[in-house]
C-alpha cells in the first residue's frame, strides 16, 4: 500500500509523522511525506520517502502578517490574522499537494492545514482519505475552540464560537478549493459538504483532551504520535558536559514561534533564570535566542526532546502542540509561556492536569513572573508528581495503533 502523508506548518506538524511513518512502514507500507524543504531531512532520516511542499513556514511566520498574528494572540482578531496570512500561499498549497499525490499514492493522510485541499485531490484521483489532527478543531459544547483562548462560553456558547471558528476557516480554502476543484475537473461543491462525513484521528492523549461526547461518528482521538528517534544522534559535547557539570537545568526554549525582538526575550529569560537561582539551557529556535554561554547557561541549537526533557528540572517553552506533547511524555514540569492560536489551550491543560504551576503569556512576560513560575515548578512536588504519573499512563497508550486499524478499515 502507497500511502501519503500531507502536512503543512511548523515543526511541531511534522515531527509526529515521522515517527507514525516509519511505523506505517514498518507494517508493510510504502509511505512519503509530503511537507516543506525544511523538513526534509527529519523525514528522511525515518526512512520515508520525503515530497516537497511550497512555502517556507519560517519566512511566512517572520513576515509581517505572520507578526500580526503573534501580537493577535489567541481569540477571534487571531483568526482573522490567520486567514489573512493563509490567502498568500493556500492556493500553491493545493497544487503542491495534487503533485505530490499524482507521484503514486493508494491512501491521503491528511492534516488541520491540508486535509480541504487533500479531500479535493483525493477525489480526484479516486483514493479514499484519512484526516490525522494535532488538536480538537471539531465545534463541541465542552469546551472553547481551541484557537480562540481559553475562557468557557458556556455549553451553548461553547458550540457556537466553535461553527464561527470552522465557518471562518471554510471561508479561508473556499477559493482555494474551488479553483482546485476546477484544475482537476471535478465538480462544484462547499468545503463543508466535504468534511461532513470525512474520518478524522487525533493526535493526542485521551488523558489530556477526552474525546467531546456531542462530536459525530468518525471523529476519534487516537493517542499521541511520537516523533521517529534519529539513532544517529549524540548530544553535542558542550551539552552533554553541562548537563554533567552540575544539578539538572530549566530547559527554555519557544520552538517554531518567531518573537520579533529576540534580544529583549533573552535578557528577560537570563534575569529570571539569575533570579530563580537556577541553571538552564536555551534553545535558539526560530526565534534565534542566543544567550551568552557560561557556568549556569549554555545555549543549544535542536536537540531530540525525547532525549534532553527528561534530563531538566523544568520545561519552559511556548506551548505548541508538540513541544507540549513532549514535556508530557517527559514526565518534567511545565512552565508554558504561551503566544498565539492553540497555545493557550495546550496551556491550561497542563496547569489543569497538574504538571504546571500556570502559564506565563508571552505579551505578559517579565523576568519576575518567570522566575517565580520557575521556582514553583522546581520546588513544589506535586507538580512533578502529577508529571511522573501523566508520562506513566501515556507510556500505556498506542495513538499509532488506532491509524493502522484505520487505515486497513480504509483500504481492506
Amino acid at each position: 500500500m502507497r500511502i501519503l502523508i500531507a502536512t503543512a506548518g511548523s515543526r511541531g506538524d511534522v515531527a509526529p509523522f515521522t515517527g507514525l511513518g516509519a511505523r506505517l512502514r514498518a507494517a508493510g507500507h510504502q509511505v512519503a511525506v509530503a511537507t516543506h524543504d525544511t523538513f526534509a531531512g527529519p523525514v528522511r532520516a525515518a526512512g520515508l520517502e520525503f515530497r516537497a511542499l511550497p512555502v517556507d513556514p519560517r519566512a511566512e511566520l517572520a513576515s509581517t502578517a505572520g507578526q500580526r498574528l503573534l501580537r493577535a494572540g489567541a481569540g477571534p482578531i487571531a483568526v482573522l490574522q490567520l486567514l489573512r496570512l493563509g490567502r498568500s500561499f493556500i492556493p500553491a498549497l493545493g497544487d503542491g499537494i495534487a503533485a505530490a499525490t499524482e507521484q503514486g499514492a493508494d491512501l491521503l493522510l491528511t492534516t488541520s492545514t491540508t486535509s480541504a485541499l487533500g479531500q479535493v485531490v483525493a477525489e480526484a484521483v479516486g483514493i479514499p482519505t484519512l484526516g490525522l489532527y494535532l488538536q480538537p478543531l471539531s465545534p463541541t459544547r465542552e469546551f472553547a475552540p481551541a484557537v480562540t483562548g481559553t475562557r468557557s462560553l458556556g455549553r451553548t456558547g461553547n458550540l457556537l464560537a466553535g461553527h464561527a471558528v470552522q465557518a471562518a476557516t471554510d471561508r479561508l480554502f473556499a477559493p482555494a478549493v474551488r479553483r482546485l476543484r476546477r484544475r482537476l475537473g471535478l465538480p462544484a461543491h462547499g468545503v463543508a459538504r466535504s468534511r461532513r462525513h470525512h474520518p478524522v484521528l487525533h493526535g493526542f492523549s485521551p488523558a489530556v483532551v477526552p474525546r467531546p461526547a456531542d462530536w459525530r461518528p468518525g471523529l476519534d482521538v487516537a493517542g499521541y504520535w511520537w516523533p521517529h528517534p534519529d539513532p544517529g544522534w549524540q548530544p553535542p559535547p558542550e551539552l552533554a558536559d553541562f548537563l554533567a557539570a552540575g544539578p539538572p537545568p530549566v530547559f527554555v526554549g519557544f520552538g517554531s514561534l518567531v518573537v520579533p525582538d529576540p534580544e529583549r526575550v533573552t535578557a528577560t529569560v537570563l534575569a529570571a533564570v539569575r533570579t530563580a537561582r537556577v541553571r538552564a539551557v536555551v534553545q535558539s529556535g526560530w526565534s534565534g535566542l542566543a544567550a551568552p554561554d557560561g557556568e549556569t547557561v549554555l545555549t543549544i541549537g535542536d536537540a531530540p526532546h525525547e532525549w534532553l526533557f527528561p534530563r531538566t528540572a523544568a520545561v519552559v517553552h511556548h506551548a505548541g502542540a508538540g513541544t507540549t506533547a513532549a514535556t508530557l511524555r517527559s514526565g518534567t514540569p511545565a512552565v508554558p509561556v504561551p503566544a498565539q492560536l492553540d497555545a493557550p489551550f495546550w496551556a491550561a491543560r497542563l496547569t489543569r492536569l497538574g504538571v504546571s504551576p500556570g502559564p506565563v503569556p508571552l505579551p505578559a512576560l517579565t523576568s519576575a513572573r518567570l522566575a517565580a513560575a520557575i521556582r514553583q515548578a522546581v520546588d513544589d512536588p506535586r507538580h512533578r508528581t502529577r508529571a511522573r504519573a501523566v508520562a506513566a499512563a501515556l507510556r500505556g497508550e498506542d495513538g499509532t495503533a488506532k491509524v493502522l486499524a484505520a487505515v486497513d478499515r480504509l483500504t481492506g
